[in-house]
């Protein structure tokens, strides 16, 4: 397995992986991004959004996609919006490699943290995070105002 940074060939499958979270979620029609969109925010000369795709043999099985929030109490911390990966390739380590490339990633850019969220029914999430040492805080709501 590789884990590298998306190229514009690769948002055609990540747009896939997005819509089947999406559709594992029961949520398919909340999807309005596209690949083109994805490429254009992640393919920037200075982008706000980070994409990594897990490849083996010429095929994508999964993918990351972060982003720079800051804190004003800690610093810099890299946001895990989505983890995926295609259901045929769980548990064969792809999530794992993926975790550990963003783990990587944020220590030699120097982020405080990773942080992200995880739905309170997924319990295969939860189990998959718990294998990280990470804490779960429930001490926060989420707020969320629509533009459109």
């Amino acid at each position: 397995m590789e884990i590298r940074q998306a190229e514009l060939p690769d948002f055609e499958s990540v747009h896939d992986l997005i819509c089947e979270l999406a559709l594992y979620e029961k949520a398919p029609a909340e999807v309005i991004t596209d690949p083109e969109i994805l490429a254009q925010h992640c393919l920037a000369n200075n982008p706000f959004v980070f994409c990594w795709v897990c490849v083996h043999d010429h095929q994508i099985l999964g993918t990351a996609i972060c982003y720079i929030r800051y804190s004003t109490w800690k610093g810099p911390v890299l946001y895990l919006e989505d983890i995926v990966v295609k259901e045929s390739s769980r548990r064969k380590g792809v999530g794992t490699a993926l975790l550990n490339h963003l783990i990587a990633f944020a220590k030699k850019r120097k982020f405080e943290r990773i942080s992200w969220q995880v739905l309170d029914w997924n319990q295969p999430a939860i189990d998959f995070y718990k294998k990280f040492d990470v804490n779960f805080d429930e001490s926060w709501i989420n707020v969320t105002h629509q533009l459109n």
